[in-house]
C-alpha cells in the first residue's frame, strides 16, 4: 500500500507541472497577449514598452516559464486588479477558499446522504414507484441548470417564506475568525449564534450545487447494485441462508462501492466549478465567485492561482479515489 501511494504521488507531481505548463502557455496565448490585457483601452507604446521590460516578457520562454514557476511556489502570483485592489492573489485565494469548502462539503453530504441509500432502495425495489420516482427525480437533478434551481430556491424559501438568509455568509460581522471556516470558528469559540447563522446561509446554495452530484451518484448507485444484485454470489449466499444485513454489506455494497467512489470522487471534483454559478447567484463570497469577477475584469493575478488551486484540488481528490480503490479491492494495489 505505501508503494502504491508514493507512486501515485509522484503521479501527482508530475500532473501538476504539466498543468503549470499549460496554465503558463495559456496566459501567452490570450489574445494579445497579457500586456493587452491588463493595459485594455489604455495602452500606449510606452505603457506597453514599460510593462513587458516590467513583467520579463522580452526574455526567452524557458526563463520566463522558470520565473513564473519560482514564484509559484514561493505563493507570488502578483497583485489582484479588481477583486480586491492591490492585495495579494494568494491572500484574496486564501480568504476565499474556506468558503467554497465548506459549500462544496456541505453539498456533497446532502448529496451522499441522499443518492446512496435512494440508489440501493430503488434497485432493491426495481420496477416499483419509488424505483421510477427516484429515476425521475435524477433526470430533473441533471436537466435543471443550477442558476435556475439557486433562483427558485432563493425565490420561494428566502424571500416568499423568508425562512433563509437570501445571500452572503453570515450576518453575524463581529464572530470571532480562527480557521476562516465560518461554522467551525462558531464551534471552537462557542459562539453558537455565528455557528448557526453561517449554517442557515449554507443551506440553500449547498441544496442547489448538491443537485447534479445527487442524480449522477443516485444513478451510478441503482446501476452498479442492480449489477451486482444479478451476480451468482449474491443468489448463492441467499441460498445458503445468510442474513439479509450480511448480504447487503459484505456482497453487494462491497461490490458495488468501486463505480460508486468513481462517481463521488468525480462530483467532487466538480464542485469547484458549479460553484461560480451558486456562489454568484447567493453572493456567496467564495473562490468560484472570485474566478467569475476575474474573468470579467481580466484580474490575471486570481485566474492564475485560483485555476491551478483548483486543478491541484482535483488531482488531490483523485489520488483519494485511487487509494480508496486500492483499500476496497486490492487487486488494485499491483497495476
Amino acid at each position: 500500500m505505501l508503494r502504491f501511494i508514493v507512486r501515485r504521488l509522484l503521479q501527482l507531481v508530475l500532473v501538476v507541472f504539466v498543468l503549470s505548463i499549460l496554465l503558463f502557455a495559456w496566459l501567452r496565448a490570450l489574445p494579445g497577449g497579457v500586456v493587452s490585457a491588463m493595459l485594455g483601452e489604455r495602452a500606449t507604446p510606452e505603457s506597453r514598452a514599460a510593462l513587458t521590460a516590467e513583467l520579463g516578457l522580452n526574455d526567452p520562454l524557458p526563463v520566463q516559464y522558470w520565473r513564473f514557476l519560482q514564484r509559484a511556489l514561493q505563493g507570488d502570483f502578483g497583485a489582484s486588479t479588481s477583486v480586491q485592489v492591490g492585495r495579494p492573489a494568494m491572500e484574496v485565494f486564501l480568504e476565499r477558499f474556506p468558503a467554497t469548502i465548506e459549500l462544496a462539503l456541505g453539498a456533497m453530504l446532502i448529496a451522499l446522504l441522499l443518492a446512496i441509500p435512494l440508489g440501493y432502495i430503488a434497485a432493491r425495489r426495481r420496477g416499483s414507484a419509488l424505483d421510477n420516482l427516484s429515476v425521475v427525480g435524477s433526470l430533473v437533478g441533471v436537466a435543471v441548470p443550477v442558476f435556475f434551481l439557486a433562483f427558485l430556491l432563493k425565490y420561494y424559501f428566502s424571500i416568499k417564506l423568508g425562512w433563509l438568509p437570501v445571500s452572503g455568509r453570515q450576518d453575524v460581522g463581529d464572530a470571532t475568525r480562527v480557521t476562516g471556516f465560518f461554522v467551525l470558528d462558531g464551534i471552537l469559540t462557542r459562539e453558537w449564534d455565528a455557528s448557526l447563522d453561517a449554517l442557515k446561509h449554507l443551506v440553500l446554495p449547498s441544496i442547489a450545487l448538491a443537485s447534479i452530484p445527487f442524480a449522477m451518484i443516485f444513478r451510478i448507485t441503482r446501476a452498479s447494485v442492480l449489477d451486482v444484485l444479478d451476480e451468482d454470489y449474491v443468489r448463492t449466499a441467499q441460498s445458503k441462508g445468510l442474513g439479509s444485513r450480511v448480504i447487503r454489506g459484505r456482497h453487494v455494497m462491497r461490490n458495488a462501492l468501486l463505480p460508486i467512489v468513481t462517481a463521488v470522487g468525480l462530483q467532487t471534483g466538480a464542485l469547484l466549478g458549479g460553484a461560480v454559478l451558486t456562489e454568484t447567484v447567493f453572493n456567496f463570497p467564495g473562490i468560484g465567485q472570485a474566478l467569475s469577477q476575474s474573468f470579467s475584469s481580466r484580474d490575471f493575478a486570481v485566474l492564475q492561482v485560483i485555476i491551478l488551486a483548483a486543478a491541484i484540488v482535483y488531482v488531490l481528490v483523485n489520488l483519494v479515489v485511487d487509494v480508496l480503490y486500492a483499500v476496497i479491492d486490492p487487486r488494485v494495489r499491483t497495476r
